[in-house]
Order: C-alpha cells, then sequence, then structure tokens
C-alpha cells in the first residue's frame, strides 16, 4: 500500500458525506412498509434523511402504485416534491435492464440533477439465499462502454455530476479510458458497491483493495447490499471515505430491527461517523468538494 495512495484517496479530517438512497426498484412495501412511492412520500423520506445528516439522495423513480418508472414525468413529479421540502442533493439513477439508452438519460437531460449514477460496467447481478440453496433472482446487467459513453457525455452537456458506480475491481479499472478521454475531469465521485453476488464480496479487505485502485484524488464512498452495510460502514469511515444507506441497500438497523423510515438508517450511519471523531459533511460542503451545479427548486414547466 503505497503511500501516495493514502495522501490521495484517504482524507480522515475531511467531513464523511451521507447519501441516502430512497428506493430501489427490487423492494417493495410487503417487504419494508417504509419504501415511498408517491412523489410526496419521496419528500418525506428525503426531509427526514436530510434532518439525520444525509446530504445526496439517491431516487429511483416508481409510479404511485409503487411500479418501477423511468418516464421524466414521474421523476419531475418526484424532484420537485423533494427539493420544495429540503435542500438535499439530488441523485438519479440511470441503471436499468431492457431500457434504450435514450430513455435512460431523458430525465438527466430533462430535469438536469446535480448528480447521476452512472455504471461503469456489465456483470452477473443476483442474490443467493443459503438457506434455500438457489438465486432468490438472477439477471445480466449489460453496461457496455458504447452506452456508458454515451450516458457520461449527455451528463456532461447539461452539468450533471457523474457518479461513478463500480460493483467490481474491472469497473474501476474502466474509468481510466474515460478519464484519458477527458470524458471525466476533477473532482471525481466513485462509489465502490459490495454485497452482490456477482460483484465484489461484502469485506474490508475486499473494500481496501478497491480503493488502493482508484484514480488518485477520488472523492468515494462505499455502498453495500444487506446487513453487511454497517461493517463496510464502519470501514469506510476509518479509511477516510463517504457512506451510503437507505431502503434501496438494506432495511434493518441491526438483526431483526427494521427501520421505520430512511431517517432511521442516517441516523445510525451518522452516530458510527462521528464515533470515529469525523463529522458529517453538510449540503454545502458536498456542493463545494463535487463542484455541484445548483438548480432551481422547480423544474417544471
Amino acid at each position: 500500500m503505497s503511500s501516495m495512495w493514502i495522501r490521495e484517496n484517504q482524507d480522515f479530517e475531511r467531513p464523511c458525506m451521507i447519501t441516502c438512497a430512497l428506493s430501489g426498484v427490487l423492494a417493495n412495501r410487503d417487504q419494508c412498509p417504509g419504501i415511498p412511492y408517491t412523489p410526496e412520500e419521496y419528500a418525506a423520506e428525503a426531509k427526514r434523511a436530510y434532518e439525520a445528516g444525509a446530504a445526496v439522495a439517491h431516487i429511483h423513480a416508481r409510479t404511485t402504485d409503487g411500479k418501477p418508472s423511468y418516464e421524466v414525468s414521474d421523476y419531475r413529479a418526484i424532484y420537485d416534491a423533494v427539493t420544495a421540502a429540503c435542500p438535499i442533493i439530488i441523485n438519479f439513477s440511470t441503471g436499468a435492464v431492457g431500457i434504450p439508452t435514450k430513455k435512460k438519460i431523458a430525465h438527466i437531460q430533462e430535469i438536469k440533477p446535480a448528480i447521476g449514477a452512472l455504471n461503469m460496467g456489465s456483470m452477473n447481478y443476483a442474490k443467493y439465499h443459503p438457506g434455500k440453496k438457489a438465486m432468490v433472482f438472477e439477471l445480466v446487467f449489460p453496461n457496455p462502454f458504447q452506452e456508458i459513453i454515451a450516458i457520461v457525455r449527455a451528463m456532461n452537456e447539461v452539468g450533471t455530476r457523474p457518479e461513478l458506480e463500480c460493483f467490481d475491481l474491472g469497473h474501476v479499472a474502466n474509468t481510466f479510458p474515460l478519464i484519458d478521454m477527458g470524458l471525466l475531469p476533477e473532482p471525481r465521485q466513485v462509489s465502490l458497491i459490495l454485497g452482490v453476488t456477482g460483484g465484489a464480496p461484502a469485506t474490508v479487505p475486499t473494500l481496501m483493495r478497491l480503493v488502493e485502485t482508484l484514480p488518485p484524488r477520488s472523492d468515494w464512498e462505499v455502498i453495500c447490499v444487506s446487513r453487511d452495510q454497517w461493517r463496510l460502514v464502519a470501514g469506510a469511515a476509518s479509511l477516510g471515505g463517504n457512506v451510503r444507506v437507505g431502503f434501496e441497500d438494506n432495511f434493518y438497523l441491526e438483526p431483526g430491527v427494521m427501520a421505520s423510515s430512511n431517517g432511521d438508517l442516517v441516523a445510525k450511519a451518522a452516530r458510527m461517523i462521528r464515533d470515529q471523531g469525523r463529522e458529517v459533511a453538510t449540503v454545502e460542503q458536498c456542493r463545494e468538494r463535487l463542484g455541484l451545479v445548483h438548480r432551481q427548486v422547480s423544474t417544471s414547466s
């Protein structure tokens, strides 16, 4: 482990940014009653997360009956409700399977969120159940370079900061050609996603190895699926990184104790960060660090 890596990708004095992933696309209220469906529910959850310490809200849109949505109108309704409720930074997903590239970027081009998630490589994407000795679900998550480049160019054109989502070591390596092409100027935000079957395992040594391979001066965060999340939150905080929590990734505060809201999950993360002697970053600090464009509260025409 080189001293250069320690100097460039670890900063224990820098406040820790908390992102809250309010709602993914796979889970529903039968599994977790707190998952938001309507714009008003997204706004209430975002406000709870913000008040607990989150600076960024990561959003997958849904229709009001809870179905995943890729429509600009649904993203716009959620965006307007959330930004009217609190000043949290908005991060829109672009991840989807079987959706044309044009549709994946339409809400980015129309609404121009401060941050947009950019998946950095293709992979098997599954969840394994040890008790059943079987996959709960499985799919192939295609993210070819041609599409990655198209999405990042669309983000650059409207001033949306790409959040580079890396599920494995090869995905981190995929950032370097785009940097060389001039498509990913600094400051860069990288998310290291652990715990998905088909990607990097949810261990602290794995996290350390991924961080070691990052582009220099990366502002990185850990994302971990399931209750292993809390061990990785502690690891990322101790390594000088940032963290993401929320109902997209994990429902539980501890074994058998489900969070009632995203705010509960953020509050636990904030306590863990402060227990290590670090501060929790404010919205203003995150905007400055990531060079984010400040948007108007409403984007409706």
